[in-house]
């Protein structure tokens, strides 16, 4: 069975609470539930994680390398300026996996030191701006 990683970056936890005009009402245990029951239609298998903590994340991207798994990561936050995340995130795709990297919002419709993203040079592809689905359509790409 093909395993992903769902890597979610800082305060992803919050969802159905924060901001729910951008990030809408659903909450993560929905997303968790949501991506579950998808990958078990589609075959596979996902560990859905979060963190506040930018290491942790780091740790889990060299986790993802060493057994050699692909990984949809909402980097949130860490999206902007950090490099010490965008380098992990360049291991798991040297590695030749695949990384594919997610937003809920489109960056690109909100505050300027939205739009850029230290982490897309070196994901496999960007899916964003289709609310929680975003995760949904990597995971259908990843299904291939």
């Amino acid at each position: 069975m093909n395993k992903v990683l769902v890597l979610n970056g800082p305060n992803l936890n919050r969802l159905g609470s924060r901001e729910p005009d951008v990030y809408g009402n659903a909450s993560y245990a929905d997303l968790v539930s949501s991506l579950t029951a998808s990958a078990n239609e589609l075959g596979m298998s996902v560990d859905v994680r979060q963190t506040n903590d930018e290491a942790e994340l780091i740790s889990w991207l060299h986790e993802a390398a060493d057994s050699k798994s692909n990984v949809i990561l909402n980097p949130a936050a860490f999206t902007h300026y950090s490099y010490a995340l965008r380098d992990a995130c360049a291991i798991v795709t040297s590695a030749g996996l695949k990384l594919i990297e997610v937003h809920i919002s489109n960056p690109h419709s909100r505050e300027e030191f939205r739009h850029n993203s230290v982490i897309s040079a070196v994901a496999t592809g960007v899916i964003a701006g289709f609310g929680q689905n975003s995760y949904l359509l990597a995971l259908s790409q990843l299904s291939h």
